[in-house]
């Protein structure tokens, strides 16, 4: 559980390419996500399942079920158990019964992906639900859902939200959308830092090209780990560091930059 608690980089791959398992695994992503939904055609989806498998590699494992009312939903569901996955992607999560009865059935951890505007109205009761392990956001499906462009002024509302239900339900910080731009390293990292700023920790990744730019928008750069040991070294109680104020919900902040860069912050 620990694992995809803490995964930053989850990295996609259709689920009836079995050729594709073990290249994807050692692309350097956190996590590989054998899609059974959208990576796979109406007439593969039975191919695809019976190509599940994991432990393959030595990181988790995923799989992305089709959604709660999909001809294949209940065949990709009992196709999991004792596979050594280790948690199921559920698409258009919304609450009720059926979801709810779906997590208690679950044989592994719930991540849930808010795909739609009744999914984003629900995202907390999404997130409260038990087995429901974190968040995630299917920006390109809630975007053809509401009619909205897929532009960061346009989703900033629904981004935050997600993460504000995930911190009201006692989550780890949610998974950010995918950017489809594959050979814009920019881009990419522009989206993941963009994502991290507003307090998501990972970001779906599509291509093992998106890797190390998703990588470098989620770190903290030189001038933020350079401000955070500055604080850091300022002392308790409250003090000015380069004329700013600083007290413990700042250090707080400062710890949180460096654990994220890979230091160790007391």
């Amino acid at each position: 559980m620990s694992a995809i608690l803490h995964m930053r980089v989850p990295l996609f791959v259709p689920a009836d390419r079995p050729d594709r398992f073990e290249k994807a695994a050692a692309a350097g992503a956190d996590a590989v996500i054998l899609d059974l939904e959208d990576a796979v055609s109406p007439g593969a989806k039975d191919e695809a399942r019976a190509a599940l498998r994991g432990r393959f590699a030595p990181l988790p494992l995923l799989v992305r079920v089709n959604g709660l009312g999909t001809p294949w939903h209940e065949a990709d569901m009992a196709a999991l158990p004792g596979k050594g996955f280790s948690a199921v992607i559920v698409p258009k999560a919304e609450s009720g019964a059926a979801f709810a009865a779906l997590c208690a059935a679950s044989p592994l951890p719930v991540i849930a992906l808010i795909e739609s505007a009744r999914g984003l109205a629900d995202a907390r009761g999404v997130a409260a639900t038990g087995q429901v392990a974190r968040l995630a956001f299917g920006s390109i499906d809630f975007c053809a859902d509401l009619g909205c462009a897929h532009t960061r002024e346009a989703l900033l509302a629904a981004r935050s939200e997600i993460v504000l239900a995930s911190r009201l339900a006692g989550l780890a910080a949610p998974i950010d959308g995918v950017t489809t731009a594959i050979d814009d390293a920019s881009a990419v990292a522009g989206d993941a830092r963009h994502a991290r700023e507003l307090g998501f920790a990972g970001k779906l990744c599509i291509h093992p090209r998106q890797i190390e730019a998703i990588r470098a928008g989620f770190a903290p750069d030189a001038a933020e780990v350079a401000w955070a040991r500055k604080v850091l070294a300022g002392g308790a109680g409250a003090a000015a560091v380069d004329g700013t104020m600083v007290d413990e919900p700042v250090r707080l902040r400062a710890r949180a930059l460096l654990r994220q860069a890979g230091e160790g912050a007391a």
